[in-house]
């Protein structure tokens, strides 16, 4: 490496730099790529869950509905049994 000089090791720094570069950069890439994909993932989960929720809730309106009407059949089956 003495034969090269200065100039040499510049040249060698310079490929050693370009070479720890590459390496970041597709690092970087591929760190990039991961998030996407893990965003995308947690959007298809977000949206599962808000439909879920929703028809939960729905659920609940339909039960609720539900318990009121056979509160108000139980309320007249007695008071139709308390007229004969």
């Amino acid at each position: 490496m003495l034969q090269f000089g200065v100039a040499g090791l510049m040249g060698v720094l310079w490929v050693w730099e370009r070479g720890h570069s590459r390496r970041r950069e597709r690092q970087l890439s591929e760190a990039h790529e991961r998030i996407v994909r893990r965003d995308e993932r947690l959007g298809v989960l977000v949206g599962m869950v808000r439909r879920n929720t929703a028809a939960m809730i729905q659920f609940h309106h339909t039960q609720k509905q539900l318990a009121d009407l056979l509160e108000v059949m139980t309320h007249e089956w007695v008071r139709g049994k308390g007229d004969r």
